[in-house]
């Protein structure tokens, strides 16, 4: 019997996700619960629900209905509260996190204390707080070599790392005040310097998967300028590492997931079942970990589904079941380019309401997926976030470059993307300043 598999959210990951799942040979019926709609996922859906998907009544009642035999959970929020153990709990199977395991991702501090505990390599020094007592001092400290992160979720604006966003000590604390006003809990870190990558694992509880790594690029305009965005754009090497990494890079980020999954089972006495996303920096003192979130990045997930051969539904019930021991993963040997087109004024005064026209013909290996957008008579409209992605694959980073540019340049109206992204010139300094900080 096929599966009936559910997965929640709307955005492009999400629409990348039903369509590994719509590609399975195992043709599974699938269905989607979000709080808007993607044309892209009811396309692929057999039916569609609407409503909050941080309330676990409305996703059970959803799934219950609809006779579903496992879910996947694709944001951050619904994990956070609660959402995969009432599905659990109501006999529905899941991908992601239970809530205790989501920490990794909800609480900064909760994942810096964990890997302190567990002996676990790749914190840099930091330090959680809840009131201003000490916090200037450490400041001044680590002037001008400090971040400072919101401890729970904040949707990407609550980390600001000095010399970026803050450009003095009086901006250091007025953020520290700020956060202290809201009642939220915040770690000042020491500011880590090298090359940033992503590495994510399929994980049971007990087997990890391990996925190629991928590059994100947080800010919204060319040469990594302007402020920090969901990710405008991503990319892979063909040989799953990438051109500034080493062997030995990729092998500890690996190690990192590893133990980090073993203690969280231990932690909270229950398996880590989803995607373990460790996002690391390499640096002079080998890789350190920036952050863990408890779901498949956006847009890396986009990347990474275009290039996985194997069966994402068979994936999906091994996690479940708890036998990825014994299912293949293998990913294309090839390398992929994801840029982002977005409304002009994104990420902080977004245009809402214009057509977004797409190509009706795309190149073979030209993949889009669509994010933020309606449909409004007959016509597909922006609605004010990262619009559509285009993802192009090749035999190099650069032949998937083409690919994606030429795409995303074909969709007119008063949108932009970083052209940047995967360009020779910009993975090329890349490497240089990687060159530098372990030379340094």
């Amino acid at each position: 019997m096929s599966e009936t598999i559910l997965v929640v959210g709307s955005g492009a990951r999400e629409h990348a996700i039903a369509r590994a799942l719509a590609h399975s040979v195992q043709r599974p019926r699938l269905l989607c619960f979000s709080g808007v709609s993607n044309p892209g996922i009811v396309a692929l859906s057999s039916e569609y629900g609407l409503g909050s998907i941080t309330q676990q009544e409305a996703v059970v009642s959803f799934a219950r209905r609809h006779a579903a035999t496992l879910a996947v959970i694709g944001p951050e929020a619904p994990l956070a509260a609660g959402v995969a153990d009432a599905l659990w709990a109501a006999g529905v199977p899941v991908v992601g996190p239970k809530q205790a395991l989501a920490r990794i991702e909800s609480s900064k501090g909760f994942a810096r204390d964990l890997l302190a505990r567990y002996g676990i390599p790749g914190n840099p020094f930091f330090r959680r707080f809840t009131s201003m007592d000490g916090v200037e001092s450490l400041l001044t400290e680590y002037a001008n070599q400090h971040v400072i992160k919101d401890d729970g979720l904040a949707g990407g604006k609550g980390v600001k790392v000095c010399g970026d966003h803050l450009l003095s000590l009086e901006d250091s604390l007025a953020f520290c005040r700020e956060l202290v006003a809201q009642g939220h809990p915040f770690v000042v870190e020491e500011k880590l310097e090298g090359e940033e990558f992503s590495l994510m694992s399929f994980c049971d509880g007990e087997t990890l998967r391990h996925m190629p790594a991928v590059q994100d690029h947080k800010r919204a305009y060319e040469g990594d300028k302007g402020p920090n965005t969901g990710g405008m754009g991503t990319y892979t090497a063909a040989d799953h590492k990438l051109p500034f990494l080493t062997d030995e890079d990729i092998g500890q980020a690996r190690s990192i997931n590893e133990r980090v999954a073993a203690a969280l089972a231990e932690e909270c006495g229950a398996p880590y079942q989803g995607i373990l996303y460790g996002g690391f920096m390499a640096t002079r003192e080998g890789v350190k970990l920036i952050e863990y979130n408890a779901r498949f990045g956006d847009p890396e997930s986009l990347n990474l589904l275009t290039l996985l051969e194997s069966d994402f539904a068979a994936i999906c019930r091994a996690i479940a079941d708890r036998t990825l021991k014994d299912v293949p993963v293998r990913f294309s040997p090839l390398a992929s380019v994801c840029k982002y087109l977005v409304p002009e004024g994104y990420p902080d005064q977004p245009r809402k309401g214009d057509p977004v026209h797409l190509p009706a013909e795309l190149p073979r290996n030209v993949t889009l997926f669509l994010s933020a957008v309606d449909v409004k008579d007959h016509t597909l409209v922006a609605t004010g976030s990262r619009t559509v992605a285009a993802v192009g694959t090749g035999a190099s980073i650069a032949e998937a470059e083409v690919g994606c540019e030429e795409v995303v340049r074909m969709i007119p109206g008063p949108f932009f993307h970083r052209a940047d992204i995967g360009t020779e010139r910009a993975i090329a300094q890349r490497v240089e300043h990687m060159k530098a900080v372990r030379q340094a």
